[in-house]
């Protein structure tokens, strides 16, 4: 009997890690699957960090027709952001095998930032389950901590390290995963300040917002952003949240500018927010969304009180 490979099977997911050490392993890893790809004839997204961005089109000859080349430092900046953008890309070539490289984790960032990427690459199995793609998410095992690269075992079904592919027995349900992704929340920072917000009221909190930002460092259209990310943190709590919530707003250092909405709501779609809304979609999500597209991180904490949105900004 012929064992057909599964990236090979009409209808299959593929979704595995690549841990690599060295440019040189990278290159080898990465171009190998974009060689592969094109020799093909298939779609390619390359979606990784700047710094990789460079030597690997060198590598590949250039710019190749198929390939998307795309800086993760600016894509995946809010994790939350990447899922639509690799949907986006699957369905401009529907009908054809999408092939991209994602690498949504890499050597600086936050803990937050990692946290927030780990739980999305978690959902990109449940957002592509079925569909006949393949997402090869390269994994710095030198200069990630030694817990990163352990979540990287339990988001990807496969693992591709020193040439060899092998199942990951520590894979789990994209449910386990973001359970473990929803650590406390640290406290707010000094000088924070609140407003309690019901119905009727939403001109109220976007004026508060309004002008507690003009006192912060923000340029005045990433006011505007935090401004209207706030309306539609704040009118999703009176939606959906109970019909009430908390507001409360802080900077970090003179360096970030945080938002934070807590509500008596609940996320029953994990994916909310994080694939792009239909026009005609009556599902909701369209809200949240718009506010990964405007934030630097959103950090979500579900619980069974509630739940709590941080927004944040890189001030200046």
């Amino acid at each position: 009997m012929i064992t057909v490979p599964a990236a090979d099977r009409p209808g299959t997911f593929v979704h595995p890690a690549l841990f690599y050490r060295g440019l040189d392993e990278y290159l080898v890893g990465v171009g190998g699957f974009v060689r592969s790809a094109l020799a093909a004839a298939e779609p390619v997204l390359v979606a990784v960090p700047a710094p990789r961005l460079g030597p690997l089109r060198e590598s590949l000859g250039g710019e190749v027709p198929g390939v998307e080349f795309v800086d993760m430092e600016q894509l995946g900046r809010n994790p939350g952001r990447i899922l639509s953008a690799l949907q986006d890309f699957a369905g401009r070539h529907e009908g054809r095998p999408a092939r991209i490289v994602g690498e949504p984790i890499w050597p600086g960032r936050s803990r937050a930032e990692v946290l927030e990427a780990t739980r999305h690459e978690a959902l990109i199995n449940t957002a592509f389950a079925g569909r006949d793609a393949t997402i090869l998410c390269p994994y710095d095992v030198a200069g990630l901590a030694s817990g990163v690269v352990a979540d990287a075992r339990r988001t990807h079904p496969t693992l591709r390290e020193a040439g060899r592919e092998l199942a990951s027995p520590a894979y789990t349900d994209a449910s386990v995963v973001s359970a473990a992704c929803d650590l406390p929340l640290p406290e707010a920072g000094p000088g924070a300040v609140g407003l309690d917000y019901t119905g009727g009221e939403l001109a109220r909190v976007r004026e508060f917002a309004e002008a507690w930002a003009r006192g912060t460092s923000l340029a005045a259209d990433r006011r505007g952003d935090l401004v209207l990310a706030i309306g539609e943190a704040t009118a999703n709590s009176l939606a959906h949240g109970g019909g009430h919530g908390t507001l409360r707003l802080w900077s970090v250092a003179g360096r970030e500018i945080v938002a934070e909405v807590r509500d008596a709501g609940h996320l029953a779609d994990p994916l909310a927010g994080r694939r792009r809304p239909a026009l005609a979609s009556t599902h909701g999500g369209r809200g949240l969304w718009m506010i990964h597209q405007l934030c630097d991180l959103v950090e979500i904490r579900a619980t069974r009180s509630g739940l709590t949105l941080r927004l944040h900004m890189a001030a200046g």
